[in-house]
């Protein structure tokens, strides 16, 4: 919300003639539809000052990967930066995919069998993984990625965390360049220290 719309107050006058000028019958008195605006006035105010933002927990020392490299740099940075997965990112930085530990053992040629949540899948009528071929990152890592913006509260990152079972996301400017990530552990520390 802008510092306008914040100093900016509604009065009974304003919605009489919000009222006037809305077509059709409207059943709602002026001090019922005042108290409504308080009250989500209220909401919204207790709303955002419980915001945090996803640039406020990010980390932005991100270990990243380029499409080209091979399994034996992917192995090393993850294990080297104890984490599970990375941004995979072009020659501008912008994010293209992202790469796991599970995408490593299938570029080592470790075949994942089908398990009961495959089945399911099947039975519901999604796609169950196939094995993939290739010797680098570009030929196994999960594109396009999910990603999320700086601004976004980390309520939304959660949430996109939990749909997908995923357990980072990158965070990213308007042209998807890397600027940082979320993980879940960035956003249990910040629910932590409220």
């Amino acid at each position: 919300m802008s510092d306008d719309a914040e100093s900016c107050v509604v009065t009974g006058e304003d919605l009489r003639a919000a009222l006037t000028e809305m077509k059709g019958y409207v059943d709602i008195t002026v001090e019922d539809l005042m108290k409504i605006y308080t009250l989500a006035l209220e909401k919204a105010r207790v709303r955002q000052a419980h915001r945090i933002p996803v640039s406020g927990v990010m980390t932005t020392n991100v270990v990243s990967v380029t499409p080209d490299a091979n399994v034996h740099e992917v192995a090393t940075l993850l294990a080297e930066n104890k984490i599970s997965g990375l941004p995979v990112v072009d020659d501008q930085n912008r994010v293209v995919g992202l790469i796991s530990e599970a995408d490593v053992l299938s570029m080592t040629g470790v075949t994942r069998e089908h398990t009961i949540k495959d089945v399911i899948r099947h039975i519901l009528g999604e796609s169950v993984p196939k094995q993939r071929h290739g010797e680098t990152v570009r030929d196994f890592m999960t594109s396009p990625a999910l990603t999320i913006t700086p601004d976004a509260d980390i309520r939304e990152a959660a949430g996109i965390l939990d749909e997908k079972r995923i357990k980072r996301l990158p965070v990213v400017d308007k042209e998807q360049r890397l600027l940082g990530i979320v993980s879940r552990a960035d956003i249990v520390r910040a629910i932590g220290k409220t």
